[in-house]
């Protein structure tokens, strides 16, 4: 007799599993959204109409590409998440540590700032709306905890509690606290495993609900 079809599925959906700990790592576009929205609104009834992309729209692709470039000599992509790249590391000796982790922020955020101030030379395009990519930023948010790693087609997913947590603290008040939106914060975890120096960073406390309150620290990046 032939497979059933819930034994088809069952062959299609097969992944693996693996149980890790380590760093969790966020690199997030500040003003994204609402720049591509601008540009889309202006662009309308030219480039989009005629099927055209804005020069925008590939700034956007690069610049991601850019953070990968810069993080995965360092850790692994798991995946791009609209305007933020999402890696992680398993706990071992190859992770990186201390200065090395600034170094590796440091290094994302220089060539994200270089690339946008290019943008006033390469651009055909000066209207309002693809002028304001200049105004846009980078944050950064690494967290060390526990997590589940689910392969599917090759592509690894992480699950677990930390990985939330890693994810709301993209909406921590640190933009509030340091007036800029340019920042890189550890939580306490991470500043623990890793040996972050955090001497120049502003200690802060985070509450979300369903989470005990959590200590980060924030530094800023200009």
């Amino acid at each position: 007799m032939g497979q059933t079809h819930t034994e088809e599925m069952a062959m299609a959906v097969q992944f693996t599993q693996e149980a890790a700990r380590g760093p969790l790592f966020l690199a997030d576009i500040s003003g994204y959204t609402s720049f591509l929205r601008g540009v889309q609104e202006a662009h309308k009834d030219d480039a989009f109409a005629t099927g055209q992309i804005p020069e925008a729209f590939r700034l956007m692709s690069s610049l991601l590409d850019g953070i990968v470039q810069s993080v995965t000599p360092y850790f692994t992509l798991s995946k791009l998440e609209g305007d933020a790249v999402f890696a992680f590391a398993r706990s071992g000796p190859d992770v990186p540590h201390g200065e090395e982790v600034l170094d590796c922020i440091h290094k994302c955020y220089a060539s994200f700032r270089t690339q946008l101030a290019d943008v006033g030379v390469i651009w055909t395009c000066t209207c309002e709306q693809c002028s304001a990519a200049t105004g846009l930023d980078l944050k950064f948010v690494l967290h060390a905890g526990d997590f589940v790693i689910q392969e599917f087609a090759g592509n690894p997913e992480l699950t677990g509690p930390d990985v939330v947590m890693a994810h709301l603290l993209l909406k921590s008040q640190a933009a509030e606290v340091l007036g800029s939106h340019a920042y890189a914060l550890f939580t306490e975890s991470a500043v623990d495993e890793l040996g972050v120096p955090v001497d120049s960073a502003v200690p802060m406390s985070q509450s979300y609900e369903h989470f005990a309150p959590i200590n980060t620290f924030v530094l800023g990046l200009n």
